[in-house]
């Protein structure tokens, strides 16, 4: 029991039944005689010893009366040496240990006792070296045993006592662990100190205030700001522990533990003071905000933030927000300590979740997150180790991580769970996930992302909690501002792989709609930079951690994770240059580190700094090349076509980049940093043409054209050899990552600055990703052919298309490995009983492709020719056949030959259906396309003989439905295949042939018999029973094989107008899969400059294409064109050049074209829905810079007459034709003013007059005619208002409105049909003309929602034609007569070339118009346009879009649906749009004219059928995809 106060016994008892004290000698001395140091110790010893052996209660108390009153004497209470003092102590507790309960002492005497123990016994156990120590500790125990401590609480004004108890208490056990002897403290004086504490708790009515802090102040030492001196609210008490000098803690600091087991004991009373602790804290932060003086120069803590973040009540000052944040971090590691003490607190702080001052809402959302999550001061535990270039991956069944090796203060700990120990608390934290604050929203999300990682501190979430905070953090990634979706995606960043397959993927994969993955891949294409920034870093590296699983083929992460590197590479099409660059920063250090994998002996420990071993599933580290070889394939072998175009285009800049970055070290070294004995001024301007091109691939051009003249100026030779290594094609893998290195290394080095050297490594480093050899390495070559020869991971397809891409792009990397090339495929040739492997094609269209470059490395030994002869003539698919071909014309020494042999054999005993009968046909193909002359005209004969009699015109399998039927096939069958390659053969016979002068007549039949394909839908039998599913099949083909046809210009020239026409309508077919076919042929020789102008204006007519998909990716090739040929402009305006007008110039032959459409009428309605092809011009074409040159074009049509139809009298009034021209010309003039209204444009006047082409437009001879026609408005005058509602309808559908958040595809289709009507569906009816269609039903008057009165344009009102010209810009002369000019034929421009627009007549002229200068002189055009041209570097790939939809996994550029104008939905009130579109595609025309269909699925196109790849005669050319 503890001993208590008692008066001082007067009188002994005389006791002979209880022993007393037998110590007699004296302890006390009078003034001046002093009892000597030595005697006194002995004595105090003695007495010591024998209190020490005396038990309680069995000796007399009276007999320690005299000792006690001696031992409380100040002679001995301030003895100057410290063992009287320590043994007197000791024998002061003594006393009080045998006295108790009644203390022998005074209340004063009690305090000096004290004082000596607090002053002196106390702080000295801080040094376990002390010569008295052992006498230290046993004051220390007899206080914490006998509790004799709470005798302080009895003592009048005791707080002092009190608060230095505790303070030498907390700083004995925060001071140093071990002495400079190395000598430890006990564990039994932080055990006894702790007993000791507790009971004082437990016995003093209130502590004091200061003791509260200094047990506050305890819980921060955790906090590593608190322990640099920044924590505590009583600074002076933040003392720093030793411990805290290192994060990596095995065990918390005595002091932190001693402070947990004072709340965890006296939890009610330590929670009534912590809670009167936090109001303090919050009043007096309250009360700092009353004073505040507002500054200018102060930043408010809100700013940046919206409008509803902008809180105008008054809050807290910076001052007390701090003192706030740091009572926050407290209660943090209250929770996690002693939970109990934060009973009352946590109501307190739920208060602050609805409080109006931002600053409260967001510190107490950052708290409760953190709270729940078991965080405590020290802040959330490391992220989790997700190395992309670790080998071997993480994997799903590696063991969890040790939780020994955590530090303790970071490791997550919530001792009991918050949503049950608190739950409204909890309720209340949810809801601000919908705060109006973007940075709560932020906070929250955070907090939620906490969560889920942590379970809830370890105490764990149920699975109901777990999926409900995993849907609202897949919300908070498509939150409208752009903090939260940072916060978002940084919070996903900090998952680990289990949690992100275990717990994120359960609401499904990336390509899953509306799953967590799947809207974080979104926010790869987010509108905002940062975004982008944040998200796809963390993508990336999720799938390279991944990567191993992927390997082994685990389908749950296969599923999920696998579409990863198709969302990343489809960000190319947003035709972003900082995307760009990004896009090459995560490839080459996230999906394909160059460091990967590692390289380290098999007894090293892993990168991740766990033992795991090399997995078998993953295999062993044997061979880094063929490691991560395996890596690119699998990463290719994922990739949807979209992405791998992409992968494709990005390893094809290198051959296109590398003479240019060799032009510019040549030019390094003559610049010679700057000292140059000749030629400075060409050195300095080509340098500065060359460094232009360069900085044009950047965001910040002014940036990188800085730092390229810094590297200019450096003048590193050694820099340039790197440089070059890099770009080598014999440089290894390793030797290419060890230059980047250390030219990055030296750039550091050599730089004046850090500043500068950051700034041109980060300007180097995405050039040297493009001009790097670092995929198409000759290090990856062998394990490239070695996968191609197996089934491993099902890689082997993707190898044989890796390595015929490597033969196209960059063949000079197969060199060392073209004999083993060749060598495989001998082995590979099939015979009459032999089939060849599958992927033999795939090996000799690579080797077709090398063998056209470098035929002296292909081998010239017999077994090789009679290898190649056998695929040529039995070789399977019939593609092996043509490149077999292509192989012994390129390289035998002996072709003219082997050619003469391989006809013959071809030939003999030909009959359909005989052996190898299909190679034989491709065989064919191929000779007439390469040795026509060497084929002799009998044998010639015998071969058209076969195309035509035998093949094109013979039906094997008649059709038995009904001769409309036109279907589409997934699959060829042999007859579609035979034809294919029959209509090839004719097709190659007149591309071969050489002489201009009978051209014509060779051609005209093979034109005829295309013409006839396309306009009867692919039916050349005379009794139109041709199989639905072949007639789709041959009538993209013809149209096809007419686009290869025109890339050469004297066949181009044999297209007649009429011919075109029919062509075009190709592009509106009613299978998706035809119209798509034709598009992606149509861009690739656009692009590759092959076709003239007038092709440019087939993709407009897709503006009623019903599919998304085929919409979007004509959309973002249009606009990709036009933004080329305005760069291109740019540069060529003030030369003597003419001006680049291609897309301008497009109006006029578009106007031509619909003018012939078959689904022209001259109805209102009808013109109104013609509109819609000029809106779709103007979308994609029309700005602010050249929408007065295409008013202008588009207005000097109405000045011509047809040319089309026929060539009538010069006198000879207007025909049908001419109406329609007239009607149309009126109708785009319209249109554009219209769009020139809504964007608040100004149309200017232009000097000079446009030409058009003579082949389309004819002259007007008669002035007044020319004056009657332009002066006469053509258009019905309802057309006006039914055109600017549906081009405002239209606007909108396209953009979204400001402030609204951007929805996915999916996300669209449950609104689109109360929001939008469908898209219109056009279909070419019948035989061509306006009368063979049936009339439409009349039509009332056009009219708008709009209140206001109707706007007309009455036919017979030529003022209002000549009112809107003034109101723009009125020509000063004009005149309407056609000047005669044979150019009209070939190119329509200005006479003072201030606007041209042009149509290239030849060769020469499509390079200067579309190319800029010569590539000789290294001119910037062809590189800077790389970067919005390389959408198109292989065939099929839609160019970029300047913008694009942030959340939809394809971009797009239009929506779902596309409106349908209001004012004719009011006319037609009966017949919605959509059951208007069905009736037009109710009957089939027999022959002439096309039509859309609107059928769901889009059937893919096979190889098979799709023959016409082009490599025939292109094998320098990217391949097809399909």
């Amino acid at each position: 029991m503890a001993p208590r106060t008692a008066p001082v016994a007067t009188e002994v008892e005389e006791s002979h039944s209880i022993p007393g004290l037998q110590f007699n000698e004296p302890l006390s001395w009078r003034a001046g005689k002093p009892i000597p140091v030595a005697d006194l110790l002995r004595r105090l010893q003695a007495l010591s010893k024998e209190m020490r052996e005396m038990d309680q209660e069995q000796y007399e108390r009276d007999s320690f009366t005299k000792v006690a009153k001696e031992l409380v004497n100040p002679n001995l209470l301030s003895h100057k040496d410290k063992g009287v003092k320590a043994l007197t102590a000791g024998c002061l507790v003594d006393i009080l240990r045998l006295c108790a309960p009644d203390a022998p002492f005074t209340g004063q005497q009690l305090r000096d006792i004290f004082n000596l123990i607090i002053s002196h016994i106390l702080p000295a156990l801080a040094d376990p070296s002390h010569a008295y120590n052992k006498q230290h500790i046993y004051v220390l125990d007899s206080l914490a045993v006998v509790k004799s401590i709470i005798l302080v609480a009895d003592i009048p004004s005791a707080d002092t006592l009190v608060k230095n108890v505790f303070k030498i208490c907390f700083d004995v056990l925060s001071a140093p662990s071990k002495t400079s002897d190395g000598e430890a403290l006990q564990k039994t004086v932080e055990m006894n100190m702790t007993a000791m504490l507790v009971c004082l708790v437990d016995e003093t009515q209130a502590l004091p205030p200061e003791v509260v802090d200094i047990i506050v102040a305890q819980f921060l030492r955790t906090d590593p700001k608190a322990i640099s001196g920044n924590g505590g609210k009583n600074k002076k008490n933040g003392i720093i522990d030793e411990k805290q000098s290192t994060l990596e803690l095995r065990q918390l600091p005595p002091a932190y533990n001693m402070a947990k087991y004072i709340c965890n004991a006296c939890p009610e009373k330590m929670a009534r003071y912590f809670s009167q602790y936090f109001n303090e804290i919050v009043v007096d932060a309250s009360k700092t905000s009353s004073h505040r003086v507002p500054s200018k120069n102060r930043k408010r803590h809100s700013d940046g933030l919206d409008d509803s973040d902008d809180d105008h009540t008054g809050g807290p000052s910076e001052e007390g927000i701090s003192d706030l944040r740091k009572v926050h971090g407290l209660l943090r590691e209250l929770w996690r300590a002693c939970p109990g003490v934060l009973q009352n607190v946590i109501p307190q702080l739920e208060a602050e979740l609805s409080a109006e001052n931002i600053q409260l809402r967001l510190l107490a959302t950052e708290t409760f997150g953190d709270i729940i999550s078991g965080i405590g001061a020290a802040g959330p535990p490391p992220p989790p180790n997700m190395d992309p270039a670790a080998y071997p991956s993480n994997a799903l069944a590696d063991p969890l991580e040790n939780t020994a090796s955590l530090n303790l203060v970071t490791k997550p700990s919530s001792p009991q769970p918050f949503p049950i120990a608190h739950p409204q608390a909890y309720s209340n934290y949810l809801g601000r996930r919908l705060d109006k604050s973007a940075l709560v929203r932020a906070a929250w999300t955070t907090g939620a992302g906490r969560i889920l990682t942590t379970s809830a501190g370890g105490a764990g979430l149920s699975q109901q909690e777990e999926d409900r905070l995993i849907a609202d953090l897949g919300r908070m990634l498509g939150d409208s501002d752009d903090k939260v979706r940072i916060a978002a995606v940084r919070v996903v960043g900090r998952f680990s792989f289990r949690d992100i397959i275990l717990k994120l993927g359960r609401s499904g994969g990336v390509d899953e709609s509306g799953s967590i993955l799947a809207t974080l891949a979104e926010r790869v294409k987010d509108l905002k930079h940062p975004v982008r920034v944040e998200a796809m870093p963390v993508l990336a590296r999720t799938w390279g951690v991944a990567v191993g699983e992927i390997s082994a083929g685990n389908e749950q992460v296969c599923a999920l994770l696998r579409g990863i590197p198709s969302k990343i590479l489809n960000t190319h099409y947003t035709n972003d240059i900082e995307v760009m660059v990004l896009l090459d920063q995560i490839f080459f250090e996230q999906l394909l580190p160059l460091n990967y994998p590692p390289i380290r002996t098999k007894n090293t420990k892993m990168t991740n700094g766990n033992s795991q071993g090399v997995k078998e599933s993953q295999g062993e580290l044997t061979d880094p090349d063929k490691i991560r070889t395996e890596r690119i394939l699998l990463l290719t072998r994922d990739l949807d076509e979209r992405a791998k175009k992409v992968f494709y285009i990005n390893q094809s800049r290198q051959p296109t980049l590398a003479p240019y970055v060799t032009a510019f070290l040549e030019r390094c070294e003559e610049y010679n940093g700057g000292v140059m004995d000749q030629n400075e001024p060409q050195i300095r301007d080509h340098l500065t043409k060359l460094i232009k091109t360069f900085a044009g691939r950047f965001a910040n051009p002014q940036q990188a054209s800085a730092d390229l003249w810094k590297f200019v100026k450096l003048h590193d030779r050694r820099s340039y050899q790197l440089i070059r290594f890099c770009m080598k094609p014999d440089s290894d893998y390793r030797t290419v990552i060890k230059a980047i290195k250390e030219l990055t290394k030296r750039i550091i080095e050599i730089s004046p600055s850090t500043t500068a050297s950051n700034s041109l490594v980060d300007t180097l480093t995405p050039l040297l990703y493009q001009i790097s050899l670092i995929v198409y390495n000759k290090s990856h070559v062998p394990a490239i052919m070695e996968y191609s020869r197996t089934y491993d991971k099902s890689v082997a397809a993707t190898a044989h298309e890796l390595l015929r891409q490597i033969s196209s792009q960059t063949p000079e990397v197969l060199k060392a490995h073209v004999q083993e090339l060749c060598k495989t495929l001998q082995d590979e040739a099939p015979t009459g009983q032999k089939a060849n492997v599958t992927g033999a094609v795939d090996n000799l269209k690579a080797c077709a492709s090398f063998a056209s470059k470098y035929p002296k490395e292909i081998p010239q030994d017999p077994k090789f020719r009679e290898a190649m002869t056998s695929f040529a003539l039995y070789g399977s698919p019939a593609e092996a056949a043509k490149y077999a071909v292509s192989v012994i014309w390129a390289a035998s020494q002996k072709k003219e030959m082997l050619v003469r042999d391989l006809v013959q054999q071809c030939l003999k005993g030909f009959q359909y259906g005989g052996e190898g009968f299909i190679s034989r046909l491709a065989t064919l193909s191929q000779l007439m396309l390469l040795a026509p002359n060497e084929i002799d005209q009998s044998s010639t004969d015998a071969i058209l003989d076969i195309a035509i009699k035998q093949i094109l015109l013979h039906v094997r399998a008649p059709s038995t439905k009904s001769t409309d039927a036109y279907e589409w096939s997934a699959t060829v069958d042999t007859e579609a295949l035979a034809k294919s390659w029959a209509l090839k053969i004719l097709v190659n016979r007149i591309r071969s042939h050489d002489d201009a002068d009978s051209l014509p007549t060779v051609a005209a039949p093979v034109y005829h018999l295309l013409s006839n394909l396309i306009e009867q839908q692919g039916d050349l039998a005379p009794a139109l029973n041709t199989p639905p599913a072949h007639k789709s099949r041959l009538r993209l083909l013809a149209a096809r094989l007419y686009l290869k046809l025109c890339t050469q210009k004297s066949h181009e020239a044999l297209l007649t107008p009429s011919a075109f026409n029919a062509l075009a309508v190709v592009a509106q077919d009613s299978i998706q899969d035809v119209r798509a076919g034709f598009l992606q042929r149509l861009k690739k020789y656009l692009h590759h400059q092959k076709l003239t102008q007038r092709f440019y204006t087939i993709p407009f007519l897709f503006a009623f294409e019903p599919s998304d998909e085929v919409r979007s990716d004509v959309t973002t090739w249009i606009k990709s064109r036009a933004a080329v040929f305005s760069n291109i402009k740019s540069r060529q305006l003030g030369s003597s050049s003419k001006v680049n007008t291609v897309m301008e110039s497009v109006i006029a032959r578009l106007v031509s074209l619909l003018s012939h459409h078959p689904d022209y009428a001259s109805e209102a309605e009808e013109l109104i829905d013609l509109s819609r092809y000029f809106i779709f011009y103007l979308q994609n074409v029309a700005t602010e810079d050249n929408i007065s040159l295409i008013y202008h074009i588009a207005q000097r049509v109405k000045a011509c007459r047809d040319a089309v139809s026929s060539t009538p009298a010069p006198d000879a009034p207007p025909t049908e034709a001419d109406n329609r021209l007239y009607h149309l010309s009126d109708l785009a003039q319209i249109t554009i003013r219209k769009y020139e209204d809504i964007h608040h444009w100004t149309i200017q006047t232009l000097p000079g007059k446009v030409r058009l082409p003579s082949s389309l437009f004819s002259e007007i001879k008669s002035h007044s005619e020319a004056q009657r026609i332009a002066e006469h408005n053509y258009l019905p005058g309802d057309v006006e208002a039914g055109v600017e509602q549906l081009l405002k309808a239209a606007l909108r559908a396209s953009r979204p409105g400001p402030g609204k958040k951007r929805k996915s595809e999916g996300d669209s289709e449950g609104r689109e049909a109360k929001k939008t009507r469908g898209p219109p569906v056009r279909k070419a009816a019948g035989t061509g003309t306006a009368k063979d269609k049936k009339p439409p039903a009349r039509k009332t008057a056009v009219t708008t929602r709009s209140p206001k009165p109707k706007k007309t344009l009455e036919p017979k009102e030529p003022d209002s034609v000549e009112r809107r010209r003034s109101g723009r810009a009125k020509q000063v002369e004009k005149s309407y007569v056609e000047r005669d000019s044979e150019e009209d034929d070939e190119e329509m421009y200005m006479v003072d070339g201030a606007a041209a627009a042009e149509e290239p007549g030849t060769d020469s002229e499509v390079d200067d118009a579309q190319a800029g200068e010569s590539n000789a002189e290294m001119d910037e055009t062809v590189v800077t346009n790389q970067g919005q041209d390389e959408a198109e570097g292989v065939e099929n790939v839609p160019e970029p879009e300047p913008e694009e939809e942030e959340e939809e996994p394809t971009p797009t550029a239009t929506p779902k649906t596309k409106p349908k104008s209001t004012s004719k939905s009011k006319r037609k009130s009966t017949i919605s749009p959509q059951a208007k579109n069905k009736a037009r595609l109710k009957a089939r025309p027999k022959a002439k004219g096309t039509k859309v269909s609107t059928r769901g699925k889009t059937q893919q196109m096979t190889s098979n059928g799709d023959d016409d790849d082009d490599d025939d005669d292109e094998l320098s050319d990217p391949p097809d995809s399909e």
